[in-house]
């Protein structure tokens, strides 16, 4: 009986919350101001910060230099437009009962000039998203830790890759997997980059482009709530923003060479299609080619991401960005199990810069994106937002490769070949975002729903093992050829998915400092019948709950949360081509700490404490098999700044302690460190702008520190720690820009969690033209 309480209990907070949206029919209006900003050259007035003084509103100028404040009270007020170090604007303005107050006001500094200060003060630390908690929410209002990656950071870095920018977020170690799709580790497991500006992308073997991204959201902790078992893991999300059109036309061409034969360009258009900017288009697009600095090895990448935005009405805004990024690259060699006298990749006697297969051998890959999004304002405080994903990732062909050691010379070689393996995603969503009263009590409430619908077509054939080799003798590598002749392929039979999902979240603000987030998610799994496989149909329920109290308002808060997060984990295939059935993996976080956001908007700090609780957690042994009988606790703390002290001097540091256990329920084993989770990681970057005396000149110095991690859950095999420092030189003027950054400084010789070698010492000039 107790049972059925607590259940009827979290449904009626659903329908509770459903119900609230109809208050505020009843309610008053009141009035609203609009506006643009533009400098003193006519060009929109991008993110400034915009007040009503001696009051609570406060907002920022949109790319386009628009500003909004709905629902003012009746009254007289002091617009302001404030920047360090320029003359402030003011002026007066009124009210009225269902009246819009329309301003036009321009700022006494140039575009070149305002860009600089916001680039140096406020880009690189501003938290904004609002696809964070799906709904515009201040960092210091938000009881989740995340972590933004900016482009002006990604272009200090000269980063041409994914990999390198996620390690700009503390804790955030990445992994290539064998199938050749990025991972990441942060709080002790391991994601995808599963989200797409808050829409279901996949990156498993195609991986992604950093050519199309305008920043990268990193939210920490269990998220299933309110992105849902497919996007999030027990780690947190992963989100890309893409870049979007926007009024002023504008063009960019960028080159990259350098070491290991790389040759890139990159190209970054937008422009307006009509004069009254209703119809905005952008293309991003680039080249690549690169070699390996193993003996055999390449990489070579295609993208086309054009983008458009149509302003229909006044109400309604349509948008659609698309994306078709092709690959053709070699996969990294895979360490699959180790013998005696082996303990980390040190103890292998294979050259460093020598791999045993050929680059014939390699993988073709692509996937194409459709990302639609109809966005309607129904009143001054609440809007529609529909949206459309539709993901296809095609693997023609993916060979690879996998290395057993018997001993640090003897090892036995073997190679799988994927492909055609077909991935098709499907999502439709319905978003309602809106603000309400109760008394003194304000609500900013979320209602959502999503459809997903997913369909794969699998063929996979295994050599087993290729041969067994002494390395210090003569060897051939294995190559494309040799494996065909051996293959023995299979089409497996992949049943399709269906998940229907609504959820909810409603943030409280019982005070302008203290508030509650309360948020509820439905999640209905369907695994369909195939063959002589039953179907499967679950039904989760996912609780979020935060409180957030504002010691110092706008400026310093202490939160609380509990965060939940579930998979409906698919069967694993053992080593001797077994199957394990498992049961859903479920995830509970509870995390505080505290956010600060100081001295003007200068400094930016975060530290929590967290521990994930998991009861039926999924471990592997030295030998590869899996199993699901322990139980899992990750706890640690994170500690991120982001701060500009001075003009020109930007610091971003973070660090990450993460304690991950495994308690097995059989005695002999005990209890364990997880694998691909190491305890302590280092990051850090600093970078410094000349303000006078060759202005536009900078350059900037940054590392990471990962600790020792295990490969396998059973602590056999363990990765060494490492330190890898960076260092960058860049001029950047109004029409051009050139950049040298050296990797690896040290020239150090490394492993990722899967023992894969990484990257010597590396120089890459990147000369860009802006017009």
């Amino acid at each position: 009986m107790k049972l059925k309480t607590r259940k009827q209990s979290k449904y009626f907070l659903l329908v509770s919350m459903l119900f609230s949206v109809f208050t505020v029919l009843g309610q008053q209006s009141n009035g609203k101001i609009k506006g643009n900003i533009t400098t003193s050259d006519g060009k929109p007035a991008s993110d400034v910060n915009v007040i009503l003084k001696d009051s609570k509103y406060g907002t920022s100028a949109n790319e386009y230099g628009a500003f909004e404040f709905s629902k003012v009270k009746v009254g007289s007020y002091t617009l302001q437009v404030s920047l360090t170090g320029y003359e402030t604007l003011e002026q007066e303005v009124n009210v009225t009962e269902s009246e819009t107050t329309t301003l036009n006001l321009q700022l006494n500094v140039s575009d070149k000039e305002l860009k600089e200060v916001i680039i140096n003060n406020d880009k690189m630390i501003s938290k904004k998203t609002d696809y964070v908690s799906r709904m515009p929410l201040k960092n210091l209002e938000n009881p989740q830790v995340y972590n933004i990656i900016t482009k002006e950071l990604l272009k200090e870095q000269i980063a041409i890759d994914i990999k390198s920018a996620v390690q700009n977020s503390p804790g955030a170690v990445p992994i290539i997997f064998p199938s050749g799709g990025l991972g990441i580790t942060f709080r002790g497991f391991n994601t995808g980059i599963n989200a797409r500006n808050g829409m279901e992308t996949v990156s498993g073997r195609s991986s992604v482009s950093v050519d199309n991204v305008e920043r990268i959201e990193i939210m920490k902790g269990p998220s299933g709530t309110l992105f849902g078992s497919s996007v999030s893991s027990f780690g947190g999300v992963v989100n890309l923003v893409t870049k979007k059109p926007f009024e002023t036309p504008k063009t960019e061409i960028a080159y990259t060479g350098g070491s290991f034969g790389l040759n890139r360009v990159a190209l970054d258009l937008n422009t307006p299609l009509t004069a009254d900017n209703k119809v905005l288009f952008r293309l991003n697009a680039s080249l690549s080619t690169e070699n390996s600095f193993l003996n055999y090895g390449f990489n070579k990448t295609f993208l086309f991401a054009p983008s458009f935005i149509y302003k229909a009405t006044d109400k309604l805004t349509l948008s659609v960005d698309t994306e078709i990024y092709n690959t053709n690259n070699t996969r990294p060699m895979y360490v699959r199990s180790y013998g005696a006298g082996i303990t980390n990749p040190n103890d292998i006697k294979l050259d460093y810069r020598k791999t045993l297969f050929n680059d014939d051998a390699d993988a073709q890959t692509s996937s194409s994106k459709v990302f639609a999004q109809a966005e309607y304002k129904l009143s001054d405080n609440w809007k529609s937002t529909a949206l459309f994903s539709f993901v296809d990732e095609d693997v023609d062909h993916s060979y690879q490769y996998y290395t057993s050691w018997s001993s640090p010379t003897q090892v036995s070689r073997s190679v799988s070949r994927y492909g055609p393996v077909v991935n098709k995603y499907t999502n439709f969503q319905e978003n309602i975002n809106g603000e309400f009263s109760t008394g003194s009590i304000k609500h900013k409430l979320l209602l959502g729903a999503n459809y997903r619908f997913t369909k794969t077509a699998f063929t996979y054939g295994t050599t087993g093992v290729l041969d067994h080799i002494d390395i210090t003798q003569a060897y051939e590598p294995i190559r494309r050829k040799a494996v065909d002749a051996v293959v023995s392929e299979l089409v497996y039979a992949v049943p399709e998915e269906n998940t229907f999902s609504v959820y909810a979240s409603d943030v409280i603000n019982f005070t302008d400092r203290f508030s509650a987030m309360l948020s509820l998610r439905l999640d209905n799994f369907v695994q369909k019948k195939i063959e002589d496989t039953k179907g499967y149909n679950q039904t989760a329920l996912s609780p979020k709950f935060g409180l957030v109290y504002q010691v110092i308002e706008d400026q310093v808060s202490v939160f609380a949360n509990y965060m939940n997060g579930f998979q409906n984990a698919a069967p694993v295939s053992q080593p001797d081509e077994s199957q394990l059935i498992l049961d859903p993996i479920y995830a509970n976080q509870y995390e505080g700490g505290i956010k600060v956001e100081a001295f003007d908007k200068k400094l930016s700090t975060t530290i929590s404490y967290y521990s994930i609780n998991i009861d039926n957690a999924l471990r592997t042994d030295g030998d590869g098999y899996s199993f699901q009988d322990g139980k899992q606790v990750s706890k640690g703390f994170d500690f991120e700044i982001i701060a500009a002290p001075v003009a020109g001097l930007n610091i971003m540091a973070g660090y990450a302690y993460n304690d991950n256990q495994l308690k097995s329920s059989d005695p002999a084993i005990g209890e364990m460190k997880s694998s691909n989770a190491p305890e302590n990681v280092v990051n850090f970057w600093l970078s410094y702008k000349f303000q006078n005396v060759l202005k536009g000149f900078g350059l900037g110095f940054g590392g990471n520190y990962v600790d020792k991690q295990y490969k396998f859950d059973d602590e056999g095999f363990f990765i060494p720690s490492y330190s890898v420092y960076n260092a960058a030189l860049f001029y950047d003027q109004p029409k051009w820009r050139v950049g040298v950054k050296a990797n690896n400084l040290g020239d150090k010789k490394y492993w990722d969690a899967y023992g894969v070698s990484q990257t010597p010492f590396n120089l890459g000039v990147n000369l860009a033209i802006k017009f």
